[in-house]
């Protein structure tokens, strides 16, 4: 990979109408910027992870009781989740940096809050304020490198090393938490992020350019509490099914978001602005794209979870040990991540991505034939193939979807392609992991030694965490056979589990060949336009670059640089 740190031409930017990928090539401002939109895309990911070894401290200082624990983990994950598409729409309105710079002064005030928190309620409410200023930290850093980077080329390239600090950040989270509780109390996993943001304050307005879309409507409120009526249950419920199985109250909550999800889109083909434009979807590559980001994210968030906790409880690993196991994990997704555009310069992107993804589901099956007492190289083999298969598809899929829309509309699109991120993992964490618990408590009946307390096996039933739990207050021959039967049960559902997500992943490969492969290798010159007149042929299938059929081609959009003049007579240059 070659960074091009030419200065860009000087003049005039291009017309954003122009496809995406035909303008000028970006200079040392754009790639500074670039440095700078990563730091705080690193720290949101590794606030997703890092606070999990906390957890005993965090319990011993607060007390918080068990509901209060899972809100505390949960709610970052549900504000980012549900504000994704408001913020990514709202950055188009009122101007991404702005919405950029705001997200990271109250993303560094709410890492105080919470680092210093003296209750449980403290603590809930500077997390889910973390996670409203996160939601405007991801769509704002990949809409601003959409407007940065107009040569396609570079735009690939620049989207990987995004992906790769975001998939780093969520591999070292765990490392970052057990170095920083080695030394300091369980708040200080929250304060690496103050200088990040800091940083981010006062040297994004030299190096980002401003963009707000001209003669944006007001948003809608309406469309606001829809969003976040649909999104939220959704994810609630998806999350207590991974925990507690698809008992009532979690389909009660997936159905009550679904029917916000149909209102809500229905409310938006009647608006004249849209909170989110759905004409988005009428182009072939950013529909492919986005499905394939969510299945493939279901599979290998699903099976991550499964690998954490193998390390964990089957492998007996100590947390930070289990971490430090990881780190190939997030080394080989940032790997695929950053080959991935130089491949899509020599080969079409869909068979780039379908071949990554062959790697994974090697990946898959490698874990499907690991067992109880195979120890860790197995599982930890095939996860980081997992991952590594997985980069390509990440860099390039959100690529095409970034890049098939309007710079206009790159705030919307980068939130889309975020929301199917986040629904993507909590399905597949819901499913995948409710099939393993299905398996494991199918293994688990009738196969417990004998001599184990009624309340025991309750516990070991349930989990294989109840499991390691019962096992400390039994003799000690009876607590080793019912571990060992607890460790095989789970490594069966692992296994299963895996088995499914091969399978959907090959046929996800089959999809990305077929979907995507009209989609010319990136920086490839366009085919030469036919004739008009009554013989000629159709326009030529689009690429990923070209105007989707739901943007306005009355409505020119004023360039990246553009902010709206104040007597709204015309765009400005930033």
């Amino acid at each position: 990979m070659t960074i091009d740190p030419t200065p860009a031409p000087r003049g005039p930017r291009a017309d954003t109408d122009t496809p995406t990928g035909a303008g000028p090539r970006a200079g040392r401002r754009e790639w500074t910027g670039l440095a700078v939109l990563a730091l705080p895309t690193l720290v949101l990911a590794l606030d997703m992870s890092v606070l999990h070894l906390a957890s005993p401290q965090l319990g011993a200082d607060l007390g918080p009781t068990g509901s209060e624990l899972l809100w505390i983990m949960d709610i970052y994950g549900f504000m980012i989740a549900g504000f994704l598409i408001t913020m990514g729409t709202l950055g188009d309105r009122i101007g991404r940096r702005r919405l950029l710079l705001i997200g990271a002064f109250v993303f560094g005030v709410a890492s105080l809050l919470a680092a210093y928190a003296t209750s449980p309620l403290a603590l809930i409410l500077g997390r889910a304020l973390l996670g409203v200023a996160g939601a405007t930290l991801a769509p704002s850093t990949l809409s601003l490198i959409s407007n940065m980077f107009k040569d396609a080329g570079q735009r690939a390239v620049a989207i990987s090393v995004w992906i790769s600090c975001f998939m780093a950040g969520m591999g070292i989270g765990p490392v970052v938490g057990g170095v920083l509780l080695e030394w300091f109390w369980w708040g200080s996993v929250f304060l690496p992020a103050v200088p990040v943001m800091v940083l981010l304050l006062v040297v994004g307005p030299k190096v980002l350019p401003e963009y707000r879309t001209r003669d944006a409507g007001r948003p809608d409120p309406t469309s606001v509490a829809l969003s976040l009526a649909g999104i939220l249950p959704t994810v609630y419920g998806l999350k207590r099914a991974a925990e507690d199985g698809f008992g009532p109250a979690p389909v009660v909550a997936i159905v009550a978001g679904a029917v916000f999800v149909v209102l809500f889109v229905r409310r938006q083909f009647r608006l004249d602005e849209p909170l989110l434009d759905l004409g988005l979807f009428g182009d072939r590559s950013f529909r492919a794209a986005l499905l394939i980001i969510l299945v493939s994210t279901a599979a290998g968030g699903g099976l991550y979870l499964f690998a954490t906790q193998y390390l964990q409880l089957v492998a007996a690993l100590p947390p930070l040990t289990a971490g430090l196991w990881l780190i190939p994990t997030a080394v080989a997704s940032a790997a695929g991540s950053l080959v991935a555009p130089s491949l899509a310069r020599r080969s079409r992107p869909g068979h780039v991505v379908a071949g990554g993804l062959a790697v994974a589901v090697a990946g898959y099956l490698t874990m499907a034939v690991a067992g109880a007492d195979s120890g860790p190289v197995l599982v930890a083999t095939g996860i980081t193939l997992v991952f590594f298969g997985a980069g390509p598809m990440t860099a390039l899929s959100t690529d095409l979807v970034v890049g098939s829309v309007p710079p206009r509309r790159a705030g919307s699109a980068a939130s889309m392609s975020e929301t199917a991120t986040e629904l993507g993992i909590s399905l597949g964490v819901a499913v995948l992991g409710s099939l393993g618990t299905a398996v494991y408590r199918g293994r688990i009946e009738g196969s417990l030694p004998e001599g184990v307390p009624a309340d025991a096996v309750r516990h070991t039933e349930d989990t294989l965490a109840g499991a390691t739990a019962a096992a400390r207050e039994l003799p000690a021959a009876v607590g080793d056979r019912l571990l060992e039967t607890g460790r095989e049960a789970f490594t069966a559902g692992m296994n299963i589990a895996a088995l499914v997500g091969a399978a959907l992943v090959a046929a996800l490969a089959v999809v990305s060949a077929r979907a995507l492969g009209h989609v010319r290798p990136t920086g490839a010159a366009p085919p030469q336009a036919e004739p008009s007149g009554e013989h000629a042929r159709g326009p030529a299938t689009p690429g990923p670059a070209t105007r989707t059929p739901g943007a306005r081609t009355s409505d020119p959009d004023p360039g990246p640089d553009a902010v709206r003049d104040p007597d709204g007579s015309g765009p400005l240059k930033g």
